[in-house]
């Protein structure tokens, strides 16, 4: 059992808590995820390590409220238990010898992209954040990216705040200004990281991806994680678990990744409808 020592509700729908896992926290690197499970019940999902704190022993995810799991995980309480927290998971992001870098995040992948950003801050490397957000109300993590950013852009689709567009807009006007990146990491949802791809393709600047398609196990044996990526002409499977989750953008099969992960969104629907009317109902 790991303990909720602290939570905190980032906007409504997205809640950071600090789990006491001090294995974890003493092993964990930017880019690397656990798998939970809220009981004994309950159905095993990755979140990828958003910071630890080696000396409390505790580790900090960042969730979305958007099934039932992460309904019933977001019910919790500090002081609370959940069942199982395993990890760290997958292959930390490389950040050695990098020092210029645009971190590019969107929505609450920004969770995923401020430990990045982060690491690299610390490792002395030059780093630009662009952060996009549909509006305002969802706007997360502008204090912690301010540290760790020599220039910070904030995108609202509905130019609620900072600009209006999308994280590709203000990514062109800096590389055809001739900024010179040694890597563009990007992360958030499928479609966003594909036109971040595309917008840099033209410019010959390596982008390297954080992928988080369906897990179960994750140590690579039950397949639900795997990619097609393009690699020297050859199309191959590689497994987000296990290879990733951070893959370079322009071998990616994007467009099989985004049909892949639309597959069981009537279920989970119906899931998180079952687990709120159980709510509701006092089960």
């Amino acid at each position: 059992m790991y303990k909720i020592v602290k939570r905190k509700n980032l906007n409504s729908t997205v809640t950071q808590m600090e789990i006491e896992a001090p294995l974890v926290a003493k092993k964990a690197k930017a880019g690397q995820f656990i798998i939970l499970r809220v009981d004994e019940e309950g159905e095993r999902i990755p979140l990828t390590v958003a910071g630890t704190d080696k000396t409390a022993g505790t580790v900090k995810i960042i969730f979305q409220i958007v099934g039932a799991t992460t309904e019933k995980l977001n019910l919790k309480k500090e002081g609370e238990f959940i069942r199982d927290f395993v990890g760290p998971l997958g292959v930390a992001t490389h950040i050695d010898g990098l020092k210029k870098v645009c971190v590019v995040g969107g929505g609450v992948g920004c969770a995923i992209a401020m430990p990045v950003a982060e690491a690299l801050h610390e490792k002395g490397a030059e780093v630009t954040s662009i952060i996009g957000f549909r509006n305002k109300d969802l706007l997360i993590l502008k204090d912690e990216f301010t540290a760790c950013s020599d220039k910070l852009v904030i995108m609202t689709d509905d130019g609620s705040y900072g600009r209006g567009g999308n994280v590709t807009v203000p990514l062109k006007e800096m590389l055809e200004s001739g900024e010179k990146f040694d890597m563009i990491i990007t992360i958030g949802p499928l479609i966003m990281m594909k036109f971040v791809v595309e917008t840099a393709r033209p410019f010959g600047v390596p982008v390297t991806v954080s992928m988080n398609p369906i897990m179960i196990d994750g140590t690579g044996m039950c397949g639900g994680c795997r990619l097609t990526l393009n690699e020297d002409g050859k199309r191959i499977t590689r497994f987000a678990c296990v290879d990733g989750p951070d893959f370079n953008g322009y071998e990616v099969d994007f467009d099989e990744a985004m049909s892949r992960g639309r597959m069981y969104m009537d279920f989970e629907r119906r899931a998180r409808e079952k687990n709120c009317n159980l709510l509701k109902e006092g089960k």
